[in-house]
């Protein structure tokens, strides 16, 4: 069974940053894409942002285009989300899914999920 874990999260002041990481706990991810998504508080999980297997391919939601970036170290297991300029409405528990794929515009998740991490944006 593999398991993937979310760390990175916490309170951080609005205008802020934030380095989210996600590993897992087999070497699966060399052969994964790997996506972000993160779930506000009465709503469902959307969509952020996904990963190639070798990095070269990245694809955003429109609504964090420019702000968040995904990067990955295949030597480290390990997927990361940067988000600059945090705004209040970035508070979520984000998620990491890995094994999926990203298709005509669409990121079709898989069944591997973590446990998620909480981000609380407040002054």
């Amino acid at each position: 069974q593999v398991q993937i874990e979310e760390s990175g999260g916490g309170l951080v002041q609005p205008g802020g940053s934030l380095t989210l990481s996600c590993t897992a706990s087999k070497n699966i991810f060399n052969d994964y894409t790997l996506a972000w998504f993160r779930r506000v508080a009465g709503k469902g999980r959307e969509f952020l942002a996904s990963i190639s297997k070798n990095g070269a391919d990245t694809n955003y939601d429109d609504s964090v285009k420019g702000r968040f970036t995904i990067s990955r170290d295949n030597a480290k297991n390990t997927v990361y989300l940067q988000i600059n300029s945090l705004r209040l409405e970035d508070t979520a528990v984000y998620y990491c899914n890995a094994g999926g794929s990203y298709e005509g515009g669409l990121y079709y998740q898989s069944s591997y999920w973590g446990q998620g991490t909480q981000v609380i944006v407040s002054s």
